[in-house]
């Protein structure tokens, strides 16, 4: 049993020494900007791309083995905050960048310079006038003039907002909820009348979350990512690499504490046996190592389709999944756990911060309602 663990924790010959070597010199402490900086100057995030990373008329999409590896090197850590962080940096804000930035001009120096670890970008979708879940609902606006934008709103719980060099905005442009209503803007951190302050929470800190204001931001035209009215497009078809990345990092992330929960469960007697030889434990614990199984396995089958081919029903499938598996194996490994898993940044702490498992990118219950849309061709492909 403990070789399938290792099995889910070890690393593929072609790419994971990549990104462990990117990251190897680094405390354990360092924050976000260092972790993403070492991995852009090792070539680590264009080497998530096929065709040597994003360029200008070629449709360049991430390798789910690289993201895997990517996620899993970072995992290793053990900060789940800046984990969040690079997982939404590069799987939520670069495919964005990358599928909308011309030849030249700001949009393409901020996806070079975000690729090469020279600056960092936060995906500010989730608004402060609607949920997280409706994103149709939000209350920022863009006024696109002759002259350039005016941008006016704010955003919540947005990973990276306290580290940011740019925050990638989605907001609208014209009322209404119809998906042509939207449109990404770049927006400097910089620039006069961005605010951003810290989110008031003791989960997560490594992430960077910070609500940001936006009180009458003015920004020049070559400011709007991609074509104005395509926000909710573009997002549509890239949100799945985010919720495949999401799903990874559920695997890694469980995997890591499976393994040290049976660790602790070798060295810890009862009756005069180890805890690990207690056919209860045992098998509880036999059952959440099954779950995070079947999870990498979906990932592996499905991962493809999600990245090349924008399948949103399985992209459905697998933040579905990762919600549904993190929070019973983590929740079991923290009772197996003891007191122990009461310690600073222990079994508990860890639980509760991947809460975003089952929240972030669209919480699990509305994401399960989006695998019944499909039920019809999830089942033809079960009985085919």
């Amino acid at each position: 049993m403990p070789d399938l663990i290792e099995a889910d924790r070890a690393p593929t010959a072609r790419h994971r020494p990549r990104a462990a070597t990117a990251l190897a010199a680094l405390p354990a402490t360092a924050p976000v900007s260092e972790v993403w900086a070492a991995l852009g100057a090792a070539g680590v995030l264009t080497g998530l791309y096929d065709h040597d990373g994003p360029r200008p008329g070629t449709t360049a999409t991430l390798d789910p083995a690289r993201l895997a590896d990517l996620i899993g090197a970072v995992d290793a850590r053990g900060d789940n905050g800046v984990t969040l962080s690079v997982l939404v940096q590069a799987a939520g804000a670069l495919p964005v960048l990358a599928a909308c930035a011309p030849a030249t001009g700001p949009v393409r120096q901020a996806l070079d310079e975000t690729l090469s670890g020279a600056a960092t970008v936060a995906l500010a979708a989730t608004d402060s006038a609607a949920p997280g879940s409706d994103l149709a609902g939000l209350g920022t606006e863009v006024d696109i003039g002759p002259d350039g934008l005016l941008l006016t709103g704010g955003k919540r719980w947005i990973t990276t907002a306290c580290a940011a060099d740019r925050l990638l905005v989605l907001a609208r442009h014209r009322p209404g909820r119809h998906f042509t209503s939207f449109t990404w803007v770049l927006v400097p951190a910089t620039a006069p009348g961005v605010r951003v302050r810290p989110a008031d929470s003791d989960l997560l800190g490594g992430s960077a979350t910070g609500h940001v204001e936006l009180d009458g931001v003015r920004l020049p035209p070559d400011h709007i990512v991609g074509r104005p009215g395509r926000g909710m497009a573009v997002f549509a078809r890239h949100m799945g690499t985010e919720r495949l990345a999401g799903a990874l990092w559920a695997v890694a992330l469980t995997s890591r504490v499976l393994a040290d929960t049976r660790q602790r469960l070798t060295r810890r007697h009862c009756d005069g046996r180890t805890l690990w030889h207690h056919d209860a434990v045992r098998q509880r614990y036999a059952a959440c190592l099954v779950q995070v199984r079947q999870l990498r396995a979906l990932c592996e089958s499905l991962g493809e389709r999600v990245t090349r081919r924008q399948d949103l029903a399985a992209a459905a499938l697998l933040k579905s999944a990762a919600g549904l598996v993190a929070d019973p194996v983590l929740a079991a490994c923290a009772q197996l756990q003891g007191a122990d898993g009461f310690a600073r940044d222990g079994a508990q702490t860890i639980r509760s911060e991947a809460g975003v498992l089952g929240v972030g990118g669209g919480v699990t219950e509305v994401v399960l309602a989006a695998v019944a849309d499909h039920a019809d061709t999830l089942l033809t492909e079960l009985r085919s």
